[in-house]
């Protein structure tokens, strides 16, 4: 997925990212936020998310590592944070020809529930959206099947990915042999 370059309108590091996520919506951003997870930033991992916007509803999310999009693309971006996020902005038309690939579609509040865990940023998402009556084929959230289209939903599709669950589990170990000798035990 090849997104044009945008105006960097904030970057930064955080713990989570329902920030950014309620940033956006509140702004009514039409852009992309480009989403670093600490596995990246710390392990040098591969791949970051990219979730693009329109009017701070989120459209369409890819990530570079897996080469997956769509509901998929958020199960691969959703580990713990940090996270380093960086929000652009950029024009509707510039993004039209991103947002034509609707195999990278997600549901307004699909990043809000799986990234940030928050049902009602996920409401306000939804609310904020495109009329859901003026399209009846566009199923909720809740409704949406979010699998691939080999059947297979994200959350089986994270817990088969034994590098990344590797990773978190060496990660933690090291953060706990840190906390370890901070406290001298």
């Amino acid at each position: 997925m090849r997104v044009p370059t945008g105006r960097l309108c904030k970057s930064r590091v955080v713990a989570d990212p329902r920030e950014p996520l309620a940033d956006v919506l509140d702004r009514e951003l039409t852009g992309y936020a480009v989403f670093e997870s600490q596995e990246t930033l710390l392990l040098d991992a591969e791949g970051r998310g990219v979730i693009t916007f329109e009017d701070g509803v989120p459209v369409v999310a890819y990530h570079t590592g897996t080469d997956r999009g769509g509901p998929p693309a958020l199960a691969d971006l959703a580990i713990p944070g940090p996270y380093h996020v960086s929000l652009y902005e950029l024009s509707a038309a510039d993004l039209a020809d991103v947002h034509d690939a609707t195999e990278l579609h997600v549901p307004p509040g699909m990043p809000a529930e799986r990234l940030a865990g928050d049902p009602a940023l996920a409401e306000s998402t939804r609310r904020a959206g495109p009329d859901r009556s003026a399209c009846p084929e566009q199923a909720s959230d809740s409704e949406t099947d979010d699998s691939d289209p080999d059947g297979v939903s994200a959350v089986e599709a994270f817990l088969d990915d034994t590098e990344k669950i590797t990773a978190i589990q060496e990660q933690a170990r090291a953060e706990a042999r840190e906390r370890a000798d901070a406290w001298d035990l």
